[in-house]
């Protein structure tokens, strides 16, 4: 699914508008984004739960060249699927 498809279902279930709509989902991802940057958890009780997590610095290959390199350690931002949304999933063919 496409953003402007999700914008064109929100619209429909919220009964607004495309341009009301794109707007509440943009709202949406700055303010996780926003939150994640500030190291914040983001918890949607059904849905999931969006993070920040410290990945470990660890040995690497070139895949070109086989020569070993050092990946340095980095946060990355993970989701954890809630129970409703795994179930939903569960559900899919």
């Amino acid at each position: 699914m496409t953003k402007p498809e999700l914008v064109d279902i929100i619209a429909a279930k919220a009964q607004t508008t495309k341009n009301t709509a794109e707007a509440m989902l943009n709202a949406y991802t700055e303010a996780i984004m926003e939150a994640l940057s500030q190291g914040l958890n983001v918890q949607l009780i059904g849905f999931g739960k969006f993070e920040v997590q410290l990945r470990k610095a660890r040995k690497g290959r070139n895949p070109q060249t086989g020569e070993a390199i050092d990946i340095p350690a980095k946060t990355v931002p993970i989701f954890r699927p809630g129970a409703a949304m795994k179930r939903a999933a569960a559900k899919s063919p």
